[in-house]
């Protein structure tokens, strides 16, 4: 039977899949090394406070308890985050949200360990505390920081924002509201860690970002960042929760108290929650007006994000909610001001959109608003204003790269879920209203600006004849891990069993950065495209000195040899891979993502990653049945279209675009961490609601093509783009159905229920 090639363009499945259904994959979660140690912090429990005393010797007497930490046993700064180094390891002073570690308890089981935190007495005087980020930027506000409340103040304007306003025929004000969301992933954070003999701290930990996990905990606890071993398993779901330090300087830290014995750590569910970063609380307050040809003029907007008890990454998550704050669209005159602010909170961090998500569902209903204030069908709207390659986007950059939102909308204005829509709204039964709602969406792709985005890529060829490619870049399951083969499948034209894929391990792989902001495959591609060319070259160059050719250019990389094309004759790789030496079998390739020159002058206030060069775009259209008497939403039919270059596998990314739309439907109309005082209400599965197969309607997934010349085979990252379009599109739909303008998500039944009955 012939064995298939792994080509580039073709449906392949998933290669990690069978190994994962059977078991035989391990994530770090399935490390028990012999003589293994539990690790567990004692929480502050306390949204804000002055710490007075922690009380742990009745824990420290407990037989099975092998340590208690506190602060004063924390080397080095004892500040972790990625950007800000504002978050401590262990709490010494005082504590800023009720997750807080205070203490850190190291004990021989899991039981000893609860009972031992249970043990610990932490006294803590209360401080006033702040949970609502513009009552944070008061002047008479609680001070959660000695700098203050405020991370990061910045500014956007193009144009004349203000005097475009008396030029426009109308004019939409309104202001929207998002929560906090909880990442869910199966995986809690977790990983277990020991300290070698020659002092090396060794790590198997789920992270999104091996690499940069070594100088976080370095600087933290005074680490050399060589020093540190950081080994990634494919990842049980992360959608950014998983990028910066969770369990990692904690169990460094245990490491470096265990004399030698592994330490394992694993968040249950609550203390994921309490702990666990969350996508930002936004609110947002819009004022857009356009021409009465239907032009978008002007665009005004004021954005509050939510950072929490400290920064992590929400200084970058407000730029880039800043960058799409106008959407995909052409807007001559803008002024965009954003806030992000530490309250009492749990931690703002990144998440799946990194701010997108939160804007999207702003400038979306705007536009709807404004179509309807111009008596404009909603599609040709946004059609007329889309952006196209060429234009500046609400920001001034200067699009120049692949701009694919007119044909995302002309493919969806085609498809017949479009264009039978009235027909399909007058089929609802009794006590039931339907409608449809749309929306063009983009996202980012890379860092941006100011951050160095690169990959490295190296392939072995192994002395019995097989390719192994080392990627530093972790697959959290969106199978980046099988788009890697199918490139070098591609390039080297050989089929699954002669490809194999090295997870991150910072001792064996190189860096390449993190595994977020849609870059994975975009950057680490186009490095491991360079290493298989020149592995490709070098192969074909022994044939020749094997088979005494001289036309190198004659030879072609075959399944299982090479081949002199111009006589026939073939030279095995499984000859080739013993003829080698060990210095001639690996190839290193090296990229770097183009970052946009076209920079415009925002004044003060941004950090880092604005502006970006590329972007990925879609439009999404949701059919919706709203139950009257309950005012429950129902998601009966949903189009998303997609533009992202080409696309490496179909498969993936169908099911990359399935897997973003669900958890929008989530965030739409049901997910929100519900918070009293900084203290989480439903911490755990049995009340955060989740959507289950019966929320969640078939979806079609439409794929348009373009291609990105700077990208592997033409392609872009797309695994962001469509979490940001089901809020908008859904509350369009229900204001379409209904007459209900829902400004704040979730969209509850509850919530749409009485706004019916305020409804005249």
């Amino acid at each position: 039977m012939k064995k298939e090639l792994l080509e580039v363009g073709y449906a392949v499945p998933r290669q990690d899949a069978r190994a994962k259904v059977t078991g035989e994959e391990k994530y770090a979660l399935d490390h028990y090394p012999e003589n293994l140690l539990w690790a567990g912090a004692k929480r502050a429990g306390v949204a804000h406070g002055r710490i007075l005393e922690i009380d742990f010797a009745a824990a420290e007497a407990l037989p099975g308890v092998f340590a208690v930490l506190t602060r004063k046993d924390v080397p080095g700064t004892n500040r972790q985050g990625i950007v800000h180094k504002d978050q401590p390891v262990l709490a010494g002073e005082r504590v800023r949200h009720r997750g807080d570690p205070v203490a850190l308890v190291l004990a021989e089981n899991r039981e000893v360990l609860a009972q031992a935190l249970s043990l610990i007495r932490v006294e803590i005087e209360p401080l006033p505390a702040v949970f609502d980020p513009e009552e944070a930027l008061k002047p008479d506000a609680p001070r959660i920081h000695e700098r203050g409340n405020l991370l990061l103040h910045a500014k956007i304007e193009k144009g004349k924002a203000e005097e475009a306003f008396s030029e426009c025929a109308v004019v939409v004000v309104e202001t929207f509201e998002a929560p906090c969301q909880e990442h869910c992933f199966l995986e809690t954070e977790n990983g277990v860690a020991w300290q070698e003999p020659d002092g090396k701290i060794v790590m198997i930990v789920s992270t999104q970002a091996p690499f940069r996990d070594r100088f976080e905990i370095a600087h933290a606890l005074g680490l050399e960042a060589g020093s540190i071993r950081i080994i990634s398993p494919y990842l049980g779901g992360a959608f950014g929760g998983k990028d910066g330090a969770t369990v990692q300087c904690l169990l460094a830290l245990a490491a470096l108290h265990a004399q030698g014995r592994p330490v394992k750590m694993w968040w249950e569910r609550e203390e994921s929650f309490a702990a666990g970063y969350k996508r930002h609380a936004a609110r947002m307050y819009y004022r857009a007006g356009a021409r009465a040809d239907g032009t978008l003029h002007a665009l005004q907007c004021r954005l509050y994000y939510d950072s929490g008890a400290y920064a992590h990454l929400g200084g970058e998550v407000l730029e880039l909610g800043m960058e799409h704050a106008g959407g995909p669209y052409r807007i001559p005159h803008t002024d965009i001001e954003g806030w992000c602010v530490y309250t009492n909170n749990p931690i703002g961090g990144a998440m799946r959109g990194f701010g997108v998500c939160q804007v999207s569902f702003a400038f979306e209903r705007v536009m709807d608003l404004l179509a309807a204030k111009l008596g404009l069908d909603p599609l040709d709207f946004r059609l007329k204003n889309a952006l196209q390659r060429g234009d500046r986007n609400c920001t001034g950059v200067t699009l120049v790269h692949s701009t694919g939102i007119v044909p995302c909308l002309e493919a969806l204005k085609r498809h017949a879920l479009w264009t039978g829509r009235e027909k399909w709204k007058l089929s609802a039964g009794p006590f039931k209203k339907r409608g449809a709602g749309l929306a063009a969406v983009f996202n980012a792709m890379g860092y941006g600006r100011g951050l160095p985005d690169s990959a490295v890529a190296k392939v072995e060829f192994t002395p019995e004849g097989r390719f192994r490619i080392y990627s530093g870049v972790p697959d959290m399951g969106q199978g980046n891990a099988t788009a890697f083969l199918q490139i070098a499948g591609e390039i080297l034209c050989q089929d699954a069993s002669r490809l194999e894929l090295i997870q991150p391990d910072t001792e064996r792989c190189l860096p390449a950065g993190s595994s977020s902001a849609g870059r994975t495959t975009y950057t680490f591609g186009n490095a491991l495209i360079r290493a298989c060319r020149e592995m490709k070259a070098k192969l074909c160059h022994r044939a020749a000195l094997v088979l005494m050719a001289d036309e190198e250019r004659g030879f072609a990389l075959l399944p299982g040899k090479v081949r002199h094309l111009p006589s026939g004759r073939d030279v095995d790789l499984d000859f080739l891979a013993r003829l080698l030496p060990e210095a001639d079998r690996s190839s290193v390739g090296q990229t770097v993502m183009p970052v946009s020159q076209d920079v415009p002058d925002t004044g003060k206030g941004f950090i880092i990653g604005f502006p970006h060069v590329f972007f990925s775009y879609a439009a999404h259209l949701a059919y919706v049945e709203i139950d009257e008497l309950t005012g429950k939403i129902e998601v009966r039919e949903y189009l998303a279209v997609t533009e992202g270059g080409r696309v490496i596998n179909p498969q993936g990314f169908e099911q990359q675009v399935h897997g973003a739309v669900a958890q929008g439907i989530g965030y739409a109309l049901m997910e929100q961490v519900a918070l009293d005082q900084g203290q989480i209400l439903n911490p755990n599965f049995a009340d955060y609601l989740l959507p289950t197969s019966l929320d969640v309607p078939d979806i079609v997934s439409v794929s348009v093509e373009t291609v990105e010349p700077t990208g592997p085979f033409g392609m872009k990252g797309i695994g962001e783009v469509g979490a940001n379009a089901p809020v908008p599109a859904i509350a369009g739909a229900v204001e379409d159905a209904i007459g209900v303008r829902l400004t704040r998500s979730p969209f509850t039944g509850g919530r749409v229920l009485s706004m019916l009955e305020e409804t005249p």
